[in-house]
């Protein structure tokens, strides 16, 4: 069942919002098929750089599994069939939800570092207003979240809010004042600062741009929270069709980003459809990445509301495996 905040918006060139099901009321774990381009079952290796990663310049290819965070059996099957580990690895936080330890802990013994989408909307599709965030009312959640992310001790990668430059949240474009927002993302931050959490790398979350769409996904200029509440940009956008390509997909956002900050741009949501042939995109993403000088992506391997992103051939598999071991090479250009 989808929650009702969950809109679908198909987007032409982007992606629509509210592609995230069942990570507030429930899961279900769909089988990989762990399976090499050569027939052959798939061996993870570990990532070699230890546990956690606090250095910006490390590379990232990460994945985000409909079972997150109950349980890390999908990331450790997409782990097999790519043959090797993710070194990034995300899931969705519902409002008053409390930090979900036992997940960044298994990520951490496997080399990942856990990302995690903080969206304030709760776990039934209750909208809650940013304004009262603001006011204090969530004061004690939010304490007891930063209160236990202190406690675990390793990084983990925290975001707010995401994709409020579309408006399919209520928390977004349309719905809240960009203001309101920015007002509360500095107020989270601040409060985090304040317990001593300071193992969070900031995340600022948004959707790839899109003039050629019936309400355009405008520049997320207005939403900008400043360079001192913000450690990394997350852009979120899919391929759609075999039309799609990297340039024309992510470009002009990340040339927007870059008039705002020189902070490290990571892919946060991204996937291609089987329509659009996974294998060419899959191949077009990792050199995109490669081009624009971008952190990594995280992979949303998850099949919903209708659209297929999950990886679903040997050849695709190969083809990320193959993608991933060469950015992960600090050898290749």
């Amino acid at each position: 069942m989808t929650p009702p905040h969950r809109r679908f918006a198909v987007r032409r060139g982007g992606r629509r919002g509210g592609i995230r099901t069942k990570k507030y009321i429930g899961f279900v774990t769909s089988a990989v098929v762990v399976i090499s381009a050569a027939g052959t079952v798939a061996v993870a290796r570990p990532w070699p750089h230890g546990s956690v990663h606090p250095i910006p310049s490390v590379r990232y290819v990460g994945v985000h599994e409909p079972d997150a965070p109950f349980s890390y059996y999908g990331v450790s099957q997409f782990a097999q069939a790519i043959g090797m580990q993710p070194n990034l690895v995300s899931y969705y936080s519902p409002w008053q939800e409390p930090f979900q330890v036992g997940f960044p802990t298994s990520a951490a013994e496997h080399g990942a570092l856990t990302v995690i989408q903080m969206d304030p909307t709760t776990a039934t599709g209750t909208s809650v207003s940013l304004a009262s965030i603001v006011a204090g009312r969530y004061d004690d959640y939010l304490r007891s979240f930063a209160e236990a992310v202190k406690a675990f001790g390793s990084r983990i990668v925290l975001s707010f809010g995401h994709e409020m430059n579309g408006n399919w949240y209520s928390w977004g474009y349309q719905h809240t004042p960009s203001s309101v927002f920015v007002a509360a993302w500095r107020y989270i931050v601040t409060l985090f600062r304040a317990v001593g959490a300071t193992n969070v790398t900031w995340l600022w979350t948004i959707n790839v741009m899109d003039e050629d769409v019936p309400i355009p996904i405008p520049s997320p200029e207005p939403w900008w929270p400043g360079s001192s509440y913000v450690n990394w940009v997350g852009i979120d956008g899919y391929y759609f069709d075999s039309s799609s390509v990297f340039a024309s997909l992510f470009g002009s956002t990340i040339a927007a980003v870059r008039a705002l900050t020189g902070d490290p741009i990571l892919i946060a949501e991204t996937g291609a459809s089987p329509s659009a042939d996974q294998p060419t995109k899959i191949n077009d993403l990792f050199a995109g990445i490669r081009t624009y000088g971008l952190l990594g992506l995280i992979y949303f391997d998850e099949n919903t509301q209708g659209r297929a992103w999950r990886i679903n051939s040997p050849k695709a598999f190969a083809a990320f495996g193959q993608d991933a071991e060469s950015w992960l090479d600090r050898k290749q250009p």
